[in-house]
């Protein structure tokens, strides 16, 4: 099976998936799109101070397994692409995007009835996560 031939850098893998995290982190600061994300999202401090004395451990570690998984995933494609800079891993990652998160993402407009500003805000770090994973997998292919 072509999939299980594809040779994947696992080191590679963990790197860009610490980067996807790390993307998230800095765009969910303050130095970045908190304050947007939380009005459009409807959360206050009170929630942010609640959730972080109840432990985020669990939510960061969810996340951490799903950045593993798609960089795992990302790095399949990178490797079917033959992509091999840093531009060309991070069109794989945009096109990925293109065609699953950001058309996927549009029901919490078009049914949870949330502002496409939030979507937006939402979808730009999941892109911006997937093209620096592919760009690191690119070259370390």
């Amino acid at each position: 099976m072509l999939l299980l031939d594809t040779a994947i850098n696992y080191p590679a893998v963990l790197v860009a998936s610490t980067a996807m995290m790390a993307v998230g982190f800095l765009w969910y600061s303050p130095i970045l799109f908190a304050k947007s994300w939380m009005k459009l999202s409807g959360i206050t401090d009170k929630k942010i101070a609640d959730a972080k004395k109840k432990g985020m451990g669990k939510s960061y570690a969810i996340m951490a397994v799903g950045a593993v998984v798609s960089s795992f995933v990302l790095a399949h494609f990178v490797n079917f692409a033959a992509a091999y800079t840093p531009l060309d891993g991070a069109l794989v990652g945009f096109w990925l995007w293109l065609g699953t998160i950001a058309p996927a993402s549009t029901s919490m407009v078009l049914f949870e009835g949330k502002p496409w500003k939030l979507y937006l805000l939402k979808v730009g770090h999941v892109l911006t996560g997937m093209m620096v994973a592919g760009a690191i997998l690119a070259v370390w292919v």
